[in-house]
């Protein structure tokens, strides 16, 4: 990453700072979307910029975008950065403040837009998919009306660490037909499926779609949402609601969402065994991608305009 889009301006990645005095550092006033682009285009940059202008709006930051602007410098980032395509992360932070909590709208936000290579392509992920780990640590309730995409993460970090503990376990258990970088699953407090560390879930029982529904406090991701109106689209039955670890373990597909990976089927769940060396761990259908899961994420991808 060779240069950073700060406030409009296409900046060395050296030079690129905010004020210690930002209350995005401070208490994590701000917001962000991640995205990636298609033949240099962003994917559903309309409704990224809907949620962020919908949470910019209960935290007080006056942003006011101008899409048509920011494509030409996503697209002027992408090349300064040697890129055709690339993973897009779009922070606004509240701005400059004083020290101590404030109450007022924040009226000049400062925007930082990052680009880096997309993970590589890999089409074995899609057909074995990875394996999903129920961790310990809780999904945090959002902080307002529903959750944001903020800038205060903890609740992820400190999940992600749990799932590094829990990696070197996975090699003691059976052999997996997955060898892809494992997720994490967090449960609500009151033990009900929430989502991924950076990934919305769905799973497939007898025929239906089944998702957590937005009240268990999850993130209401972008291709969640894309991805619901497919199987509409489709005919399909669906349902949102609050389900368990056992009711999952039940499914005939599991499949996570996000705006870069797209759909990506989980093929093995996976549990801590305490004090037993790598736990326990299920095998979701046959262990590979099942048909619910590859019909929409053809359908998906259809509209990326992929081959």
């Amino acid at each position: 990453m060779n240069y950073i889009g700060v406030n409009g301006i296409i900046t060395p990645s050296a030079e690129a700072v905010i004020s210690v005095m930002d209350h995005g550092f401070m208490y994590g006033m701000g917001l962000f979307e991640t995205f990636r682009t298609y033949q240099g285009e962003p994917f559903l940059l309309s409704r990224h910029l809907e949620r962020l202008r919908q949470g910019c709006l209960e935290l007080g930051i006056r942003y006011d975008v101008r899409e048509e602007l920011l494509r030409n410098e996503i697209k002027q980032l992408l090349a300064a950065n040697e890129l055709l395509d690339g993973y897009v992360r779009l922070t606004v932070s509240a701005g400059v403040g004083p020290l101590g909590l404030s109450s007022g709208d924040y009226a000049e936000p400062s925007v930082i837009i990052y680009v880096k290579p997309l993970p590589k392509h890999d089409p074995k992920l899609y057909a074995q998919g990875k394996e999903l780990w129920r961790l310990v640590t809780p999904r945090n309730t959002p902080e307002g009306k529903v959750r944001q995409k903020s800038l205060h993460y903890m609740n992820n970090i400190l999940a992600k660490r749990e799932l590094e503990t829990l990696a070197p376990l996975a090699p003691l258990a059976p052999a997996s037909s997955s060898a892809a970088t494992p997720e994490g699953l967090l449960l609500t407090s009151e033990g009900y499926l929430a989502e991924g560390i950076v990934s919305n879930l769905f799973f497939v029982l007898g025929g239906k779609l089944y998702t957590p529904s937005i009240e268990t406090g999850i993130l209401p991701g972008i291709t969640r949402a894309f991805v619901l109106e497919l199987a509409a689209g489709q005919g399909l039955q669906y349902a949102e609601g609050s389900y368990t670890w056992d009711e999952l373990l039940t499914a005939d597909e599991v499949f996570l969402t996000n705006s870069i990976q797209e759909l990506v089927p989980a093929t093995v769940l996976a549990e801590p065994g305490g004090t037993k060396p790598g736990g326990k761990r299920y095998s979701v259908g046959n262990g590979t991608i099942g048909p619910m899961t590859k019909m929409l994420l053809d359908r998906y991808r259809g509209y990326t305009k992929q081959d």
